[in-house]
Parts: C-alpha cells; sequence; structure tokens
C-alpha cells in the first residue's frame, strides 16, 4: 500500500517543534529566540534588509538534532535511496503544513493567494543543478502546479551565508506576481533575503517565505536561559493545526 502524506509527514514528528508567534522573546522577522528585554529581532535579522513579507518556519530545528540532519541527508546522504527517504519524508511535511496554512502565510503578507511558487537557489551553480530543493516542491501537492524556476545564482556567488544583492538573479520578468518562496532551512535569513531582492528586482509585489526548519543551536545563551532550556520546554508532540502565524 502506498504511503500517505499523512503517514510519511509522521515520520519525524516525535523531533518536531512548533515554532511560537513572534513577540516578545521571539524574533519579529525569523521567530528564533532572542533576550526580550533587549531585542525585537535576532542579530542577523537586525544587520540586513528585511525583504519579505513574511517568513514562516514550520518547525524548529536543533543543530544536530534529528531535523537538522534530515534537512542535511536529503541533498548529501552518501546512497541515493537515502537520500529519497528523507526526499519523501520532507515533501509531506511540506505538504501537510501548506495544505492547512498556506492561507496564514498569505494574510500575513497582506495578499489572497500566492500565484507564483519558487525556491532559493542553492549557493552555487553545480548545487543549483542537482535540484533537490525544487524536487521537493515538485513533488508537493498544493504548490506544485504554480512552481517555476525563475531564480538562478549569479556567475560569481560570494561566500558564506550573509546578505548579498548580486547573490540571484531572475530568469524573467515578475511585474505584478505574489510570490511563495520555499527553502529547507532559515540560519541567517542571508540567502533567502538575497533571493527576495531579486524577486523583487524584476517586479515581485508579494514575497513571503516557507521555510521547513528554523535552524536553532541549543547551547546559545538567550540571557540567561540557553536554547536548549527553551527548546525543551515547547510542547512535545507537534501539532499540525497550529503556525507562527495564527495559533488555531
Amino acid at each position: 500500500m502506498p504511503l500517505t502524506v499523512e503517514e510519511a509527514s509522521e515520520t519525524y514528528v516525535s523531533e518536531m517543534r512548533n515554532l511560537l508567534p513572534a513577540g516578545s522573546g521571539i524574533c519579529l522577522t525569523c521567530k528564533t529566540f532572542i533576550d526580550a528585554a533587549l531585542y525585537s529581532t535576532c542579530y542577523a535579522c537586525s544587520g540586513q534588509p528585511s525583504l519579505l513579507d513574511a517568513v514562516v518556519p514550520i518547525t524548529y530545528s536543533a543543530h544536530l538534532g534529528q531535523i537538522h540532519t534530515v534537512l542535511r541527508a536529503y541533498k548529501d546522504a552518501a546512497s541515493e535511496d537515502a537520500r529519497r527517504f528523507a526526499s519523501i519524508r520532507l515533501t509531506a511535511i511540506l505538504w501537510r503544513f501548506l495544505e492547512a496554512h498556506e492561507a496564514c502565510i498569505a494574510a500575513a503578507a497582506d495578499t489572497s493567494r500566492f500565484g507564483l511558487v519558487t525556491t532559493v537557489p542553492s549557493s552555487s551553480i553545480a548545487r543549483d543543478e542537482r535540484g533537490s530543493l525544487r524536487q521537493i516542491v515538485e513533488w508537493c501537492g498544493p504548490i506544485k502546479d504554480r512552481f517555476q524556476r525563475v531564480l538562478a545564482p549569479a556567475e560569481e556567488v560570494s561566500a558564506g551565508r550573509g546578505y548579498d544583492e548580486h547573490r540571484y538573479t531572475a530568469t524573467r520578468d515578475l511585474a505584478g506576481e505574489t510570490v511563495l518562496l520555499v527553502d529547507d532551512t532559515w540560519t541567517s535569513g542571508g540567502h533567502a533575503q538575497s533571493a527576495a531582492h531579486a524577486l523583487r528586482e524584476a517586479g515581485a509585489v508579494t514575497v513571503a517565505l516557507v521555510a521547513i526548519g528554523r535552524h536553532v543551536r541549543p547551547e546559545w545563551q538567550v540571557g540567561s536561559t540557553s536554547c536548549e532550556q527553551l527548546l525543551t520546554a515547547l510542547p512535545k508532540r507537534f501539532n499540525w493545526d497550529t503556525c507562527a502565524v495564527h495559533a488555531r
């Protein structure tokens, strides 16, 4: 019997944790943990342009934890079988989340619907041609019919994860488009914001992002508390009926 979306999406659910909504102690942009007494956005988000109308990660992804591992394995596992196993499960997570919450993301971005879906390109031309993330989007029922490959890495890409307005280029005119940008992991947000810049330069009027994992290093301190303690305090059962935009 074929694996259902619900079954495949449950494979890693014991390690998934719902994102907290932006507000006190949570970055207004990327929803990571911050010191509420000092900041409204995290260090990375405060140091780069904010070009996304909404940023909605699906789950926290603790460094070297199971979610982090599978988000690497779907691209870099040694065997094709392992990469495919991970890709199918990540597709199911994205599918199930967007079925329930794409409308939430659209509302947060002040639009009724995303007419176009695309992906944040890889950081090099050679890696981008492998298309691991594109494969997930092309399998994902709620968005596959709207997917178009409209971004490409620049010929000379700057190193690192930082924002660079020359990192990506749009491959066609996007005047008036409302775009849902998909990424696997948000770490610093530099690549996603760079992609948003390229989309807006090409004419997109709305750009929002859904990322499967919001990367968190458990050892980082937030005031007197570690991120590991904050993650541990979250509910252990992932709730598919809620998201970082609208708790339902």
